[in-house]
């Protein structure tokens, strides 16, 4: 009896399980990213959310105006998903060293921290997202990397209790 409620265990904690990037992984080029560099001036952004089966749940663009003033950059992000429904997130994010940041948002709980390795930046952080008529706290692992001097490509990975409940890709690129 005790072997089926195993089974739909075992089953789940394989599903859930997602290979991820690490910044060990062999650099694909010589570019190196800036955040405060890429995210200043106009930034437009496409995305979507797949659940952990693959299914395309939500499509969203966004407009982002980026401000840095030396250790302070600011993101001014406005969404508008598939359902045409909007969303307005400012990040305020502070660049701690060379390679280091940090980052808070209204509904982001506690500091997001990141890290830029050449073409790479890792950023990670916990978010109260809106679904339906109430708050889903959610762990994001986002992994960007420069394509070139005006376009980035991210890839999220949304945990919750450390099972994965999906992926977003965004693809980036700087309009000013």
């Amino acid at each position: 009896m005790l072997r089926i409620p195993f089974l739909f265990f075992l089953i789940f904690l394989i599903c859930s399980c997602v290979g991820k990037p690490s910044a060990d992984d062999p650099k694909l080029s010589e570019l190196n990213l800036n955040l405060e560099d890429f995210f200043d001036g106009e930034v437009v952004a496409y995305g979507q959310f797949q659940d952990r089966f693959g299914k395309v749940r939500s499509r969203f663009k966004v407009d982002i105006l980026g401000t840095f003033d030396g250790k302070t950059l600011i993101l001014e992000e406005s969404f508008v998903y598939s359902d045409n429904s909007s969303q307005n997130r400012t990040w305020t994010l502070i660049k701690l060293n060379e390679s280091e940041w940090k980052g808070s948002a209204p509904d982001v709980i506690g500091d997001a921290k990141g890290k830029e390795t050449g073409d790479l930046f890792n950023w990670q952080y916990n978010i109260d997202l809106p679904v339906g008529d109430d708050l889903l706290r959610v762990k994001f692992d986002d992994w960007m990397w420069l394509l070139s001097d005006d376009r980035l490509l991210n890839k999220a990975y949304v945990q919750k209790y450390g099972f994965n409940l999906g992926e977003v890709i965004i693809y980036f690129e700087k309009i000013s």
